[in-house]
Order: structure tokens, then sequence, then C-alpha cells
């Protein structure tokens, strides 16, 4: 499974009639809005997730449509019968996760001939400013885990490539999207930044060498800058 240079994630969605659809570990929603803006329909858009926080957000974000909702589960446990969807998703949730459980998970509640999605950041081979965001990530995870938090270090983009692969699917398009045309060094969005660093610092009272590495990454993020990382976008169909 290569990244397809010839067609866009977009150009694939666009055509795609997502008929149900299901959002694993959907938070409060934000891959939905991407999957409304690029599909080129749909009839039905459950996400899913163990959260009741971001139950309240979901239902806040989709008030107004109605073939939208939220369902509170444990997405290593799916309470659907086999072969429910047409288009089943996750978007940066796997690090948080059994992703080997989940991914399988996914794949069972999928329609044969269905379309499986999985959209993650990966920690390799990216750009100075963009190893900023995966430096953060990493500290964020380091943080929440001392909380008792599941929050893992996010993969390199083969191990996302073998979890795709292990799963046998059909007409697979690979894709790594990634934007560096901000400029990285923006102080409003280094100002945004601020507020979640002290929060961090705090959330890690007691564990010094945290603390420390946070205030580090502060000074990383004013002198090299900040780009997001690249996201690895894997489409594929489920065979029968």
């Amino acid at each position: 499974m290569d990244t397809n240079e010839t067609i866009s994630p977009e150009d694939l969605l666009g055509n795609l009639s997502g008929g149900r659809v299901l959002d694993v570990a959907t938070g409060s929603g934000n891959f939905i809005h991407s999957l409304v803006e690029d599909l080129k329909d749909y009839t039905e858009i459950i996400g899913v997730d163990n959260s009741r926080n971001a139950a309240a957000a979901f239902s806040e974000s989709f008030r107004k449509q109605k073939n939208i909702h939220f369902q509170l589960m444990d997405v290593h446990h799916l309470d659907f019968p086999d072969s429910s969807f047409d288009l089943v998703c996750i978007s940066n949730s796997l690090h948080h996760l059994d992703p080997v459980t989940v991914l399988n998970e996914m794949k069972r509640v999928l329609r044969p001939g269905g379309t499986l999605l999985v959209s993650e950041m990966y920690c390799d081979d990216q750009a100075e400013t963009q190893m900023t965001h995966v430096l953060l990530h990493h500290w964020w995870a380091a943080v929440d885990a001392v909380n008792g938090i599941v929050h893992r270090e996010t993969y390199t983009r083969q191990a996302l490539m073998d979890m795709v692969s292990a799963l046998g699917l059909q007409d697979v398009h690979a894709f790594d999207l990634s934007d560096l045309s901000e400029d990285p060094k923006s102080r409003d969005f280094l100002e945004q930044l601020d507020p979640v660093f002290e929060s961090y610092i705090q959330r890690a009272e007691g564990h010094p060498e945290l603390q420390a590495r946070g205030e580090e990454l502060k000074i990383r993020a004013r002198e090299v800058g900040f780009h997001s990382a690249t996201t690895l976008m894997v489409m594929g169909r489920k065979p029968g």
C-alpha cells in the first residue's frame, strides 16, 4: 500500500455515497464536519465515544442535523450487529485505544464492500516545525499517563500502514496530508498555545522532569515554530 499520487482523498470521498456512516471515538464530532463537507451524500451518521462530556458537545454541534446522532459506548466493543454500516471511520484516536481491537471491531460492523477509513497523525519523517507538534503531543501523552489517562505516543507511518494492512482490505488508497503554508511562528497562534502549556505544566505537578520538559517545548515552539504533523489517511473496501 503506497501513497496514491493520482487522486486526492477529496476526490475519493466526493464520489462516495456514504450511506449509513459510523465515526468511532468521535469526541465532539470534529471529523464528521469533514465527512459532511466532502462526502457525495449520506443517509445517517452515528458518532460513538465513551465520554459524556463529548456527548454534550456533539449534541450542541449537530443540534440542527436530525440524521447525525451520538451514542455513548466503549469503542472496543461496538454495540452494533455485523455489517451494520456502509462507511466506518476513525480520526486521530488510535493512540488512545487498543488499535488492533478497535480496527477489527470497525471491520466487523462494516458491510462487505463498504469503506473503512483511518486518519491518524504520525511521528516520523516530519519537518522541524512539525516535530514541535509531535514532541508536544508526546509530552501531553506523558502528562496524561501519570494522571491515569490512556494516551500513547503517536505511531510511525509504517506502524499505521501495518495495522491497516492486517485487515485485508481491497482497493486501498493511502495519502499523506500536510500543510506548511501558515507562518510557523505566528504570534497569535503561539499565544493560543500558552494556556495549553500552563494547563499541562500544572497537571504535571509532582513530576518535575515533565514540567521541565514542558518549559523546554514552550521555548522550542517560539524558536523553531509550529506546524501540524503530517496525517496519514487510508481508505479501503471490506472484501465480499
